[in-house]
């Protein structure tokens, strides 16, 4: 059912913002659409987002259905409408677990969220029905994944110590491998010369791709997502959505999960087996994926996020990426926006812990922790 987000009640809403520069009337009205209303809009949803250029799938309202079929979220749509014609949209996962608690996220496992809107007032408006939304879901914090800080007075907090790594792409695979560094051509020659296969596919392959990633999840002492969360992304975003595959032999030891949005390429789960490091698998199989990017006509490729100097942020600037901003803000309503955090010194008796366990009983019980990470 589709119903005006203005029908919730006024008490839980904060002082409005003040007014931003606008240069048409305030006239949208916001709508919330849950379950079956979000389907029916995704397809107006989606054309209005790909309106933009180097948009990435991640952007996509369809991950509401991904989160809700993969891993339990309920989701929630806003959308703003004016004229019959829609303005804006913010996606919301609600995120509830006993041992973390609720939270509001837009969105959950991805690295971009937060409104898309026409302009900054319509983004206010937006965020406006998110706070009262929050409120009436009694959570913890609303969290906007956003690559821009949005001037709103109910966002209070924010987070901005990790940046994007993205790379520019050139329009062949032979312009991309001139402009790569001569260690990293090397070591790309190091994995072709290991006797190592590379192969594309769907779902076929998750049981190689789950194999590789659960093993590295466990060893970094974080729980995995459960593999139909994999399957309902590689079943919505049929043609957008693919897995690489690299084997030694007939045993995957490297793999990742390939998102081609417009114009944008995204890896947002990429693992390798540390004891095939020495093969540079890992590095053959990022050559793979930004190659494909390429034969697709891509412009970007977005390596995910990384704290600056940290080994992922290094890993990743060896390849050329640079940093491009990233502003999560939050609107908090009670404890701390780091209290769930895998930062957070809290946890780290417990990921060493993780580290010592067998795959198979992180498999079976990561699933159930992990879903309530926002």
């Amino acid at each position: 059912m589709t119903t005006p987000a203005n029908a919730h009640a006024a008490a839980t809403v904060p002082a409005p913002s003040p007014p931003l520069p606008a240069t048409l009337p305030r006239t949208a009205r916001v709508l919330l659409h849950t379950r079956a209303g979000l389907r029916e809009r995704l397809p107006q949803l989606e054309a209005y987002l790909v309106k933009g250029k180097q948009v990435p799938l991640s952007r996509h309202p369809a991950w509401l259905t991904v989160l809700e079929q993969g891993l339990g979220h309920t989701p929630y749509c806003l959308e703003a409408v004016e004229d019959g014609k829609t303005r804006g949209f913010l996606p919301l996962a609600h995120v509830s677990s006993w041992l973390f608690g609720r939270f509001l996220v837009s969105l959950p496992y991805l690295n971009y969220g937060g409104p898309v809107a026409d302009q900054d007032t319509v983004a206010a408006d937006l965020i406006d029905a998110a706070v009262q939304l929050a409120g009436e879901l009694k959570v913890r914090y609303l969290e906007l994944r956003n690559t821009w800080a949005y001037e709103h007075a109910a966002l209070g907090h924010s987070m901005s110590s990790k940046v994007h790594m993205r790379l520019p792409l050139p329009a062949t695979a032979g312009a991309l491998w001139d402009g790569l560094p001569a260690k990293v051509r090397n070591q790309v020659r190091k994995g072709q010369k290991a006797d190592l296969a590379v192969g594309w596919g769907g779902e076929e392959l998750l049981p190689e791709f789950y194999a590789v990633f659960t093993r590295n999840m466990r060893d970094l002492g974080t729980p995995p997502h459960a593999k139909r969360f994999f399957a309902a992304v590689l079943k919505q975003f049929a043609g957008r959505a693919e897995l690489c595959v690299v084997r030694a032999g007939a045993r995957p030891v490297a793999a990742a999960l390939l998102l081609h949005g417009w114009d944008v390429t995204e890896v947002p789960s990429a693992s390798s087996l540390r004891q095939f490091n020495p093969t540079c698998a890992n590095m053959l199989l990022y050559w793979h994926l930004l190659e494909r990017a390429v034969q697709r006509g891509q412009e970007v490729f977005d390596f995910g996020r990384s704290s600056i100097d940290s080994n992922t942020y290094r890993f990743k600037k060896q390849w050329a990426a640079q940093p491009s901003p990233a502003e999560w803000q939050y609107h908090l309503r009670f404890g701390s926006i780091d209290a769930a955090r895998p930062e957070n010194p809290r946890y780290q008796r417990r990921i060493r812990l993780w580290q010592r366990l067998p795959v198979w009983v992180t498999r079976l019980i990561g699933p159930g922790i992990v879903r309530g990470i926002p």
